[in-house]
């Protein structure tokens, strides 16, 4: 008898993780679009809702940080500082929270038929990109109102940013969305860092505050949080060229850049990993 060539089949239910998304890719346009459609169904604000959120969110932070708390008298142009700020944060922590959420809200799909898991992570964490770009917008006609004119050094520090919590939230979304599946109490435990990502990068403070309350070893641990390095990129994107003169940059900058994207990289991983793991019981679990 002669042999079968099997050379064209594949283990059923197994694929190649993130690489199949690019194979995938018309099934991608679907889940985002999907995602962006419903995200607002039923809403009378509809879309409003994607500036009426940080907008609440901005007026809190800067009543308590820069009135009550008077940051904003050391800091030039305070509320773009930090609007910059809460817009990278803002867009982690959709992107994460949607991530985490992803295989359980389409448990329909993934009990019935068989398709790249890693396709719902990845169109949750686009469908919160989209619904970060209005926010980019009140950031861009702010900027320009007060003197930001646009540089490649601007567009370059935006990109590598937006890299980077991309990736970050990829990575993070990954684990958890896989373990979230199994032990639905994980979802709690990303609230909990949603909550503290505002606080555990200069958002709402500067970095130099932090130096001068931490000791030199500390201050390298915190720049460990890639958010961190994103945030500042953020910062020189937006925020510097509007005041006078130039920014402050922390100490060995670039290398808490190329640390950050190293870090990032590590965590989609560990991430893709971990949910390649689990991923041979979601129907199960489910």
């Amino acid at each position: 008898m002669t042999d079968l060539d099997l050379t064209g089949f594949q283990t059923p239910g197994r694929g190649r993780g993130i690489l199949d998304v690019f194979r995938w890719h018309y099934l991608l346009r679907l889940l985002v679009r999907k995602g962006i459609s419903t995200r607002y169904r039923n809403s009378v604000l509809g879309w409003t809702w994607s500036y009426v959120k940080p907008a609440a969110q901005f007026l809190v932070y800067y009543l308590v940080m820069g009135i009550i708390l008077q940051i904003h008298r050391n800091v030039e142009n305070f509320p773009v500082y930090l609007f910059a700020g809460v817009v990278v944060v803002n867009l982690f922590n959709e992107a994460f929270g949607n991530a985490t959420n992803s295989i359980v809200d389409n448990r329909a799909l993934v009990k019935k038929i068989y398709l790249p898991r890693e396709l719902f992570p990845i169109s949750a964490i686009i469908v919160a990109f989209v619904h970060f770009l209005p926010q980019v917008a009140i950031l861009l006609v702010v900027c320009i109102l007060i003197g930001w004119v646009p540089s490649f050094a601007a567009l370059g520090a935006f990109l590598l940013a937006l890299a980077i919590t991309m990736l970050v939230a990829l990575g993070v979304g990954l684990f958890f969305g896989a373990i979230n599946v199994r032990f639905r109490d994980a979802a709690s435990f990303v609230e909990i860092i949603r909550m503290l990502s505002t606080w555990s990068a200069p958002v709402l403070y500067t970095w130099t505050m932090v130096a001068a309350a931490l000791p030199g070893w500390a201050l390298e641990l915190y720049f460990l949080n890639p958010l961190a390095p994103a945030v500042e990129l953020f910062h020189l994107a937006f925020w510097e060229p509007t005041i006078s003169g130039s920014a402050e940059l922390p100490p060995d900058f670039i290398r808490y850049v190329l640390q950050s994207i190293v870090v990032a990289l590590t965590l989609v991983v560990i991430g893709q990993v971990v949910f390649r793991r689990f991923e041979r019981r979601f129907a199960q679990d489910l």
